[in-house]
């Protein structure tokens, strides 16, 4: 149960939206630092493969945003980031209902057994 597939997906999933969050705060905290490159975090994909593979085990990667940049060579787009951080939340939250949800239905199969 602990080692399945949606678990495993579930937890790969919150690590790379917790990776992602951290990456957005530190655009944000750098917004007006001149040569700054904001980061993206990316996992969905290679998520989406793992879990079809058989796995749902996978690590985030994080790169440098090839957005253009402003006049200072700095490229955090704050509205961007606002809009990707309320998205990481919400589907961090997602994630962690539906672990939730399987670890319930553990403890009342194991109430019911006892």
């Amino acid at each position: 149960m602990f080692d399945s597939v949606t678990i495993s997906a579930l937890t790969s999933a919150m690590d790379g939206l917790s990776q992602r969050q951290r990456a957005i705060a530190d655009n944000i905290a750098n917004v007006n630092t001149p040569d700054y490159r904001a980061k993206r975090v990316q996992f969905e994909e290679a998520l989406a493969a793992s879990v079809a593979e058989g796995s749902g085990r996978v690590a985030a990667t994080t790169a440098e945003s090839l957005e253009p940049t402003r006049t200072d060579g700095n490229n955090v787009n704050l509205d961007t980031e606002t809009l990707s951080s309320i998205d990481t939340v919400l589907r961090f939250q997602f994630a962690s209902q539906a672990i939730g949800g399987s670890f319930s239905s553990v403890r009342t199969a194991l109430r019911t057994t006892s």
